[in-house]
């Protein structure tokens, strides 16, 4: 038997006047004792350190691509993107070093984790000594370690001293994927035309229905921008009804996102390439 899900909007809650000037006379006293608190996203602190994840699921957590920052504690630069990735299914490595491509085998046990049978192809490179130095650092590596600060997550490689020989960088837009209602389109309030999108991060698709077509597309993420979203190959039923123009600037708001940023624990804005909001979404709450 097919189950239909009913989708459901949580109330917003308004403070009253009273309550806000409350709160900023409190503010101001607040100021004249302590230096005022910096905030990234809402709820974040920019003071907040890094967190030391553990690593009881390997598969889940390490899979996919990882960008090369640092070599030795030294920042990387290479002509190419540096970056591995690990394919748990089949215990393989692949990847960059920055002129070549890497191809090998890895197993891992708990935080160990050992690479071998490391092959890269053979371009001529106009210097390649990080290179060398980012395949020797990868003979070296017995143990891994990651930690997670803003939703970006840090691997450390280390060698049998315990000492970093490698820092990789990776991202977690996880935040994004759900059902989503669309409350702003460029700094206007369009909640009232019930614009929805599902976001599906681990499948890389979004659809859209606009009450009178459904839009579906694909997720790109660049690996080398932080918190990169992109919705590529946007293709619509095609249906012309009375909306047609609200769906048309749906479209180009879609194709103009190139980041994305949580506003607190309900919102989240999609972004264009001069950090503009071109969409904020709120949270659907699913119900069986």
């Amino acid at each position: 038997m097919k189950h239909f899900i009913a989708l459901s909007l949580a109330a917003l809650l308004m403070a009253t006047p009273a309550t806000m000037m409350a709160r900023e006379k409190k503010n101001k006293q607040n100021k004249k004792m302590s230096k005022q608190e910096v905030v990234v996203d809402q709820n974040i602190p920019v003071t907040q350190s890094p967190v030391a994840v553990a690593i009881t699921d390997p598969a889940t957590q390490l899979r996919g691509e990882w960008n090369i920052e640092t070599l030795r504690n030294k920042p990387l630069t290479t002509r190419q993107r540096a970056y591995l990735y690990l394919d748990f299914d089949n215990n393989r490595v692949y990847g960059n070093n920055g002129c070549n491509s890497i191809n090998g085998e890895f197993r891992m046990r708990g935080r160990e984790l050992v690479f071998s049978d490391l092959l890269t192809t053979d371009n001529t490179c106009h210097s390649n000594s990080n290179e060398r130095n980012i395949m020797k650092a990868l003979e070296e590596v017995r143990k891994v370690q990651v930690t997670t600060l803003y939703n970006i997550y840090y691997m450390y490689l280390l060698n049998s001293k315990g000492q970093a020989v490698m820092m990789l960088k990776s991202q977690n837009i996880d935040f994004m994927n759900g059902a989503w209602a669309v409350k702003e389109m460029n700094n206007e309030n369009v909640s009232e035309h019930n614009l929805r999108l599902v976001i599906d991060t681990p499948m890389r698709t979004v659809h859209c229905n606009t009450g009178e077509n459904i839009i579906n597309g694909l997720i790109t993420v660049d690996p080398a921008k932080d918190f990169a979203i992109q919705f590529e190959d946007l293709v619509s039923s095609g249906y012309e009804g009375e909306n047609v123009d609200l769906e048309t600037s749906l479209l180009i708001a879609l194709e103009m996102a190139e980041t994305c940023k949580r506003i607190n624990a309900r919102e989240v804005a999609l972004l264009d390439g001069k950090g503009n909001m071109v969409l904020v979404l709120d949270k659907l709450e699913l119900h069986r």
